[in-house]
């Protein structure tokens, strides 16, 4: 049972900034909060490997398609760190991976839309990594240590993502009249799934004031959101892209930039599993599993039988 004053000193080192670590008493729903929120990041990191891995053969040179090779590898790696990182909750890495793939586990809903030309590749880069960034800059400063600190190295990576990205869409920008075609209906079509990716609205958000309170996250969806369209509009103007919003105005009282509706019914329709690629998605990860379970085995065996060598010697 919990009392009172363990949740008040517990709430007293938060409101302290201090960092919590795996053996840190810790309320039972702070521990399952990290491991939902952190469990979602992880997958997301995972599934957001198949929309840009399906472009690397068709890259337009091999310089383009080293860039995005290694890309898709961290991405890999960002999952790892993750689920390193939940684990330390007491959770094994295979429920989680078991709740994703065949459970009611979330991900992102961004990774839920198709790469219909290589423009799409480069947009992801500059607008959904961009996204990612604004995120896990704040995640980094966490309450729950190692989940700030897989976070901290994320954001070293992602920084790179999305410089290649914004890279690549200028390239595109200043090309052909073909080329710039290409690139603004990738904008046009990822911009207000981009904008989704931070949640839903504070007053539509479940978790939010409990994540703040804690201190899991230091900012709400909302001012997230806000922080991310006052840097990509910018940025948009710099290569001469239009965001697809005719409600996109600067308020000079409030410093900001002010955006049109966001399509929520289309959001909750994707997390609910409706999206164009939900179901293309989750068939290629359970897959990639299935068919990975004998490398798996292999790798549990040889430990074993590592382990039991040394304890023969020993």
């Amino acid at each position: 049972m919990e009392t009172q004053q363990q949740l008040d000193d517990f709430q007293a080192r938060i409101d302290a900034g201090e960092k919590i670590e795996p053996k840190d008493w810790m309320p039972e729903r702070y521990r399952e909060q990290i491991i939902r929120m952190g469990s979602q990041h992880a997958h997301s990191e995972i599934v957001g490997m198949l929309p840009e891995g399906n472009w690397i053969s068709r890259a337009p040179s091999l310089k383009r398609k080293l860039v995005l090779l290694a890309k898709v590898q961290d991405e890999a790696g960002h999952g790892l760190y993750l689920y390193s990182a939940i684990e330390t909750l007491g959770v094994r890495r295979s429920e989680l991976i078991d709740q994703y793939l065949y459970g009611n586990a979330k991900y992102s809903s961004i990774f839920n839309y198709p790469t219909l030309s290589y423009a799409d590749v480069c947009i992801i880069g500059w607008l959904v990594d961009g996204a990612a960034i604004v995120n896990q800059t704040k995640l980094a400063h966490s309450s729950y240590g190692p989940y700030a600190r897989a976070n901290l190295r994320i954001c070293k990576e992602e920084s790179f993502h999305k410089k290649q990205g914004y890279e690549m869409v200028a390239k595109l920008a200043e090309g052909t009249p073909a080329q710039r075609k290409m690139v603004q209906s990738a904008v046009d079509r990822f911009w207000w799934p981009t904008l989704m990716m931070f949640g839903p609205n504070d007053s539509n958000s479940p978790n939010s004031a409990e994540l703040l309170k804690w201190q899991v996250k230091l900012n709400t969806n909302d001012e997230l959101r806000q922080h991310f369209v006052d840097r990509v509009v910018m940025e948009a103007e710099a290569v001469g892209l239009t965001l697809p919003d005719p409600d996109l105005k600067f308020n000079d009282e409030t410093g900001h930039w002010e955006f049109g509706e966001i399509p929520w019914d289309e959001f909750w329709d994707v997390v609910k599993g409706n999206g164009v690629m939900n179901r293309e998605r989750m068939k290629s990860r359970r897959k990639a599993h299935e068919d990975g379970a004998w490398v798996r085995e292999a790798a549990q065996a040889y430990a074993r039988k590592k382990n039991l060598s040394r304890e023969k010697a020993s």
